[in-house]
């Protein structure tokens, strides 16, 4: 299959064209059609299988073919940096369309603020809008005119829930119109979306690709260690190949500080990326990433989700992610677009179990690497003992908070002296 089987607009299969997009992938395969057909949908696609795509095209095809232009489209999306690249593609598979968007986002100045909602009351085709800044736009004076809304996407519903923009999303929909098509893109499918898309969504077909599988292009490796080697072993494992660009996850914010220092005092190109830093920081560090001028970056789980960065050949997980389905997201961050690239996790003694839940959400016994000489004896892998030592532990505990003394409510008692 093709493109072309769409029928879609020649302009935007010139776009197509121009940005060597040929065949669609599954995810695009199939919601292009449904989408076109004005179905609600719901899809569950991890990152990386060109879900962007997959209903910016279809909008972008009705729009040049509808006779009145006006502001037909909203795209919500947890964060500004998802925000920018969704326009950044709808620009580049616009570019023979004359279709225009606007992204809307926090983290400005009151400039910033006031240029956006110049820019949205002059008019646009497209929005694409973070649920807080959104907000404070529909409700300030002036504000834009929702009334002609053909499409609302929401793209990472999940994310957005688990950020706390449920209250802000149902506030949104209230502006808009009811007979509109509706769109929700998840990689996980948990029953909060399910209330959501109940309550939001008008009989919407459904799409499941492949939710709790990495990609196949990407080389899945595990090292067996205690924490007081992991920093040396991961300046061995930077220092032995040649990578262009490389993403490291920590646990926390102070941690991804504490790393940066260390490596960077190793003189390798590397920067922090955290919600400490200024808006302004944050896209100059994406900037230089996304342009090779930076080898190697470092954060937290805001960077397994909406970073959208061809080449990358390295994810490191220098801690086990909390959840599986964090870890499948993390290591999407390479391997996208039929690439392949490498996943290196560091698994200490307590989180054994965590790697072992991965493991069977994903059906895969990922390899062991033996450790470099120098770093000696490595933890065996036993994760089952683990798991056994907290149920024992649990229950010792709870036997403990239970064994109160048993007192005999028939002894007659004690006159006070």
């Amino acid at each position: 299959m093709t493109f072309n089987d769409f029928k879609f607009d020649q302009r935007l299969l010139d776009g197509l064209e121009s940005m060597g997009y040929d065949k669609p992938t599954p995810i695009q395969e199939q919601s292009i059609p449904l989408i076109l057909q004005h179905k609600d949908l719901i899809a569950c696609a991890q990152t990386g299988t060109g879900k962007t795509a997959a209903y910016v095209l279809p909008i972008l095809n009705k729009i040049v073919q509808s006779e009145s232009r006006k502001l037909s489209t909203l795209i919500i999306a947890p964060t500004r940096e998802l925000a920018q690249q969704i326009d950044q593609q709808i620009e580049g598979f616009s570019y023979f369309l004359g279709v225009s968007s606007i992204p809307v986002y926090g983290g400005g100045d009151g400039n910033a603020f006031a240029q956006q909602q110049k820019a949205m009351r002059e008019g646009a085709d497209i929005i694409i809008a973070t649920p807080g800044r959104l907000i404070a736009m529909l409700t300030s004076a002036g504000s834009v005119d929702m009334s002609n809304l053909q499409h609302l996407v929401l793209d990472e519903a999940d994310r957005m829930l688990d950020m706390g923009f449920y209250e802000d999303i149902m506030r949104i929909v209230n502006y808009l119109p009811v007979n509109r098509q509706t769109v929700l893109f998840s990689a996980t499918m948990p029953p909060k979306i399910r209330t959501l898309a109940q309550r939001i969504l008008n009989n919407p077909e459904q799409i499941n690709i492949a939710i709790s599988k990495p990609a196949e292009g990407i080389l899945q490796q595990a090292y067996l260690t205690y924490d007081a080697n992991k920093v040396g072993l991961l300046k061995h494992i930077l220092n032995e190949k040649k990578h262009d660009s490389v993403i490291i996850f920590a646990s926390t914010k102070e941690k991804v500080k504490d790393l940066n220092k260390e490596l960077y005092r190793s003189g390798l190109s590397i920067k922090a990326f955290h919600s400490d830093l200024e808006q302004a920081e944050r896209e100059e560090i994406m900037r230089a990433f996304k342009n090779k001028e930076l080898q190697i970056l470092i954060g937290t789980d805001i960077l397994s989700r909406g970073i959208d960065v061809d080449g990358i050949s390295l994810v490191v997980n220098f801690d086990v992610p909390p959840d599986p389905e964090d870890y499948i997201h993390r290591i999407g961050r390479t391997a996208r677009a039929e690439n392949t690239g490498t996943a290196i996790t560091f698994i200490n003694e307590k989180d054994q179990r965590k790697f072992f839940d991965i493991e069977s959400l994903i059906g895969t016994d990922i390899p062991k690497l033996t450790l470099p000489q120098q770093f000696g004896e490595s933890p065996l892998y036993e994760p089952e003992k683990k798991l056994k030592k907290s149920f024992n532990d649990k229950r010792s505990f709870k036997g403990k908070r239970n064994n109160k003394p048993k007192i005999d409510n028939n002894r007659p008692k004690q006159k006070p002296q």
